[in-house]
């Protein structure tokens, strides 16, 4: 199952880095979940739907890079980068750039993402947000 959940786990990751709204969709269980940095939960596809639209509204250019990647049976770890631009306006203004340590958990079931879970320092972009 391990190939096949790093599998779904990197899709996730490419359609992320594509700002691929339905791609993410497609991969996300109904119930899924996902948790920010500061621990906030949302749980439901839908709702997830809209939170990553909006998110890629307020930083268009959002991407993240893989490092390593750790697979244990259902559950995938992955450390690397995440970076972007906060552009509450649209435009893409140099200032407005951060980049931070970042690692994500993905729980896989049914080949599809249950759970997203992120630990980042959300800072960079609270400071840019003020």
């Amino acid at each position: 199952m391990s190939d096949s959940a790093e599998s779904v786990a990197q899709a996730f990751v490419r359609a992320i880095n594509r700002q691929d709204v339905e791609a993410l969709a497609e991969l996300m269980t109904a119930g899924h979940r996902f948790i920010d940095g500061m621990g906030n939960l949302v749980e439901g596809r839908e709702k997830m739907r809209a939170g990553w639209a909006g998110y890629f509204r307020m930083v268009p250019d959002y991407s993240i890079a893989v490092e390593e990647t750790y697979c244990d049976g259902a559950v995938v770890a992955m450390l690397g980068v995440a970076e972007g631009t906060y552009a509450p306006d649209g435009i893409l203004k140099l200032e407005n750039r951060w980049k931070t340590p970042a690692a994500w958990r993905a729980l896989i079931e049914d080949d599809k993402v249950a759970e997203w879970r992120v630990y980042a320092d959300n800072e960079p972009m609270r400071r840019l947000m003020q």
